[in-house]
C-alpha cells in the first residue's frame, strides 16, 4: 500500500520535476537572448564578419543595407548555435553599411549605432584612423574613462580598425572575464562599428606556462574561441594558417599581429626566431616590401622600464636581441606593445639590441627631434628616407590600469613616458604621413609624434616653352609656396624660358620640396 501511494505521488509530481530541468524560456517558447555582441572581425574592401552570442541555440542572420532602416541584403544560415559567425560578402569598398542581427523569432539587436564601413582598396589615399588598446580588460574606472575619452576625441570620425596588444581580459583570460571585462565594456560603439584585430598576451593564456605549450595549437583558451582571425591571407598579406599570428592591410598600410607568449612547433617561441611564426614573418615582410607603411604589434615589448624590466625579463631580452634585428632589416616603421602598465615611446631609432645602459643617442638615434610637430622647440617630424631605416617603439599598456615603474624609469631609449595615468593610442595615417596621439583617461593628449616617409624631395622637370606643369608637394599637411600666396598641395605653373626654382615648405620650416624646372626651346 505504501509503495502504491509513493508511486501515485511520483506520477503527480513528474511533470513539475521534468519542467524544472528545462530552461523556462525554451519550455514556454520565449526567444533566445543576446548576451554578447554584435562585434566585427576580418574586414576587407568587399566583406566583413559579424559575430554574436546567444544564451540559447538560435539561427544566425544579418540584414544590412546602405541606408539606415533599409536592409536589402541578407546573410546567414539556419543552423542553430550559441556562437554566431556570419560573413557578409559582395560589399562595395569603403562604403558605410547599416545592419541588424536576427534570430528565429525576430530581431535580436538593432539601433542607429549599428553600422560599419568596409575597408578601402589599395591606392585609395584616404585618411585612416586605427585605435590601439593595451592591457585593457580590467573593468576598472581607468578602462571606462579611457574608453570614453578615446571616443570623445574620435568624435564623428570613423575608426577604421582597432587593435589589441594583449592581456585583453584579466586576470586569467577566462570566458567569463572576457564577458565582463571586455565585451560588456566596449559593446555599445567600438565593437559594433569597427573591425577588431587582437593579439594575445600572457593573461590571455590564463597566465599558466603549461597551457602556453598547447594553447596556441589547440585553441582551447577563450582568446582563440572568441575571435576570428584572417589566417588565409583574405585581408591582405601572406596566409599564416594560424590564429596566433596573421597580417592584414588597410589600403597601403600593412599590419602584423604576432604572438609573443604561446609556444609553436617543437616548443619554439617568437624570440627563438626559428619556429613557424618567424619563418612566416620573413615571408610576409618580403612579400610586402612595397607597402607604404608596415606596423607590427604584440604583447612583450623589447624596451621598457615600466611594470616590467626589459633588462631582466627573459622574453623581453631575447625579443630585443634576436627578433628586433629582423624587423629593422625589413624596414618596419612602428612596433607597438603592451605588458608594462605604462606609456613609453622612443624617437626614431635603429640598432639597439643590448641593455638600457648601452643605449647611445649618438649611435642609435636617427633623429634628435621629439617628433611632436606641434611648433615647440626641436619638434619636427621624424623622416624616413629612401633607405627606409629606423623604427619608433611604443608601449601602450595602460588602457585598463597603471602600475609601478622600475627605478630607472623612463628607459633611456623611451624618453616620452608616463606611469601615472591610463590611456590608449590613436594612429591617423594619410598617405606618407603617420600621426600618433596618446589619449589619456582625463581627455588630455600627453604625447604625440608625426612620422613621414620620402619627403624633402629634390626634382628636376623639363618642359617645352609655353607648356604648363603641375607641381605637387611630397608631404601631407599645410603648405607655403615660396614667392606665392598659394597654400594648396599642388600648383600649376607656366614657367619662364630658362631655369626656374620653386620651393614649398610646411609652416614650421621642417619639410621643404625643391622643384627645378627647365624650359626647353
Amino acid at each position: 500500500m505504501k509503495k502504491t501511494i509513493l508511486y501515485f505521488l511520483f506520477l503527480i509530481f513528474l511533470p513539475f520535476i521534468v519542467r524544472s530541468q528545462i530552461n523556462p524560456k525554451r519550455y514556454y517558447g520565449i526567444r533566445p537572448e543576446l548576451i554578447r555582441g554584435p562585434y566585427l572581425q576580418v574586414a576587407t574592401p568587399t566583406s566583413i564578419i559579424v559575430r554574436w552570442r546567444t544564451d540559447e541555440l538560435d539561427v544566425s542572420f544579418v540584414r544590412y543595407g546602405k541606408q539606415e532602416g533599409k536592409f536589402d541584403g541578407l546573410a546567414g544560415n539556419g543552423s542553430r548555435t550559441h556562437e554566431h559567425i556570419v560573413t557578409l560578402t559582395n560589399l562595395e569598398p569603403y562604403t558605410k553599411y547599416y545592419y541588424l542581427i536576427e534570430g528565429f523569432k525576430d530581431t535580436l539587436q538593432w539601433d542607429e549605432s549599428n553600422h560599419f564601413t568596409t575597408l578601402p582598396p589599395a591606392g585609395a589615399e584616404n585618411k585612416y584612423r586605427i585605435g590601439v588598446f593595451g592591457d585593457c580588460g580590467t573593468n576598472s574606472t581607468i578602462q571606462h574613462n579611457v574608453r570614453d575619452q578615446f571616443l570623445k576625441k574620435l568624435g564623428s570620425n570613423p575608426l577604421n580598425a582597432w587593435i589589441l596588444v594583449g592581456d585583453n581580459a584579466y586576470s586569467f583570460g577566462k570566458d567569463v572575464e572576457y564577458q565582463s571585462n571586455f565585451f560588456n565594456v566596449y559593446k555599445d560603439f567600438l565593437l559594433k562599428q569597427s573591425p577588431l584585430y587582437p593579439a594575445p598576451g600572457n593573461h590571455d593564456y590564463q597566465d599558466l606556462p603549461m597551457l602556453a605549450e598547447v594553447a596556441q595549437r589547440s585553441g582551447e583558451v577563450a582568446y582563440y574561441q572568441n575571435f576570428t582571425m584572417p589566417t588565409r591571407g583574405e585581408a591582405g598579406g601572406v596566409s599564416s594558417n594560424s590564429s596566433a599570428f596573421y597580417s592584414f592591410d588597410i589600403d597601403n598600410i600593412h599590419f602584423l599581429s604576432l604572438d609573443s607568449q604561446g609556444e609553436e612547433d617543437y616548443g619554439t617561441r617568437l624570440f627563438d626566431t626559428t619556429g613557424s611564426q618567424v619563418k612566416w614573418i620573413k615571408k610576409d615582410l618580403e612579400a610586402n616590401k612595397g607597402k607604404e607603411w608596415i606596423i607590427a604589434y604584440w604583447h612583450h615589448p623589447p624596451y621598457s622600464m615600466g611594470s616590467h624590466n626589459s633588462d631582466s625579463e627573459t622574453q623581453m631580452v631575447k625579443i630585443r636581441q634576436n627578433f628586433i634585428p629582423i624587423l629593422e632589416r625589413y624596414g618596419v616603421d612602428l612596433v607597438i606593445c603592451g605588458h608594462s602598465h605604462s606609456y613609453e615611446r622612443s624617437k626614431l631609432m635603429k640598432g639597439h639590441y643590448g641593455p638600457e645602459a648601452s643605449f647611445s643617442t649618438e649611435i642609435h638615434l636617427l633623429s634628435n627631434s621629439s617628433g611632436a610637430y606641434d611648433g615647440s622647440a626641436n619638434s619636427c617630424p621624424f623622416v624616413k628616407d629612401s633607405s627606409n631605416r629606423g623604427t619608433v617603439y611604443i608601449v601602450t599598456g595602460s588602457s585598463g590600469r597603471v602600475d609601478y615603474s622600475q627605478s630607472t624609469f623612463p628607459h633611456n631609449a623611451l624618453p616620452f613616458s608616463n606611469v601615472t595615468i591610463g590611456g590608449a593610442t590613436l594612429l591617423e595615417i594619410e598617405g606618407n604621413r603617420i600621426d600618433m596621439k596618446w589619449i589619456c583617461a582625463d581627455g588630455v593628449i600627453r604625447d604625440q609624434f608625426t612620422l613621414m616617409k620620402n619627403v624633402n624631395k629634390r626634382s628636376t622637370i623639363t618642359v617645352k616653352r609655353g607648356q604648363s606643369v603641375e607641381l605637387k608637394a611630397s608631404f601631407v599637411g599645410q603648405y607655403r609656396w615660396e614667392g606665392s600666396n598659394k597654400t594648396t598641395r599642388s600648383i600649376t605653373i607656366k614657367p619662364r624660358p630658362g631655369t626656374s626654382v620653386y620651393k614649398v615648405k610646411d609652416p614650421s620650416n621642417c619639410i621643404e620640396d625643391v622643384f627645378t624646372v627647365n624650359v626647353s626651346k
